[in-house]
């Protein structure tokens, strides 16, 4: 592993040991967007094999994202569970397919529940209180 390479892997796990649920989600969301449209160029430009490792990784996040939700927390949770189901369902039909058409469909869902989570980290933030560093708060 190269200096670089070294450098950029210990930034990547502070930022992710570092970071609220909020902001892991949407971290979550921001790495299978870009596994969607890697995998649908590749598939468009008939790297198919590069296409399908970036499907795999999107359908590693998307049982992740499933496999965290906890659907009797809100009202949304079944439903967004029949999304999460739904787009694993239809990853490996592209996959088995090189799809770049069902790539794109899948990332249609994705794009505004990424919108959805990001909003609401970036309200969870501003709705949190300020705390200086050492700062716990009790009396």
């Amino acid at each position: 592993m190269n200096g670089y390479t070294a450098a950029r892997t210990r930034y990547v796990d502070n930022a992710v040991s570092t970071a609220s649920p909020a902001t892991l989600l949407v971290m979550l969301y921001d790495r299978l967007l870009r596994d969607l449209e890697r995998g649908e160029l590749a598939f468009r430009e008939g790297m198919r094999s590069e296409g399908s490792a970036q499907l795999l990784h999107a359908q590693d996040i998307v049982t992740e994202l499933a496999s965290t939700l906890d659907v009797d927390a809100w009202d949304g949770g079944p439903q967004l569970m029949s999304l999460y189901n739904y787009l694993a369902t239809s990853l490996v039909e592209a996959n088995i397919a090189a799809d770049p058409d069902k790539v794109a469909a899948c990332k249609g869902i994705v794009e505004p529940l990424h919108a959805a989570w990001e909003q609401a980290a970036r309200q969870a933030a501003e709705a949190a209180p300020d705390r200086a560093v050492g700062d716990l708060g009790v009396a």
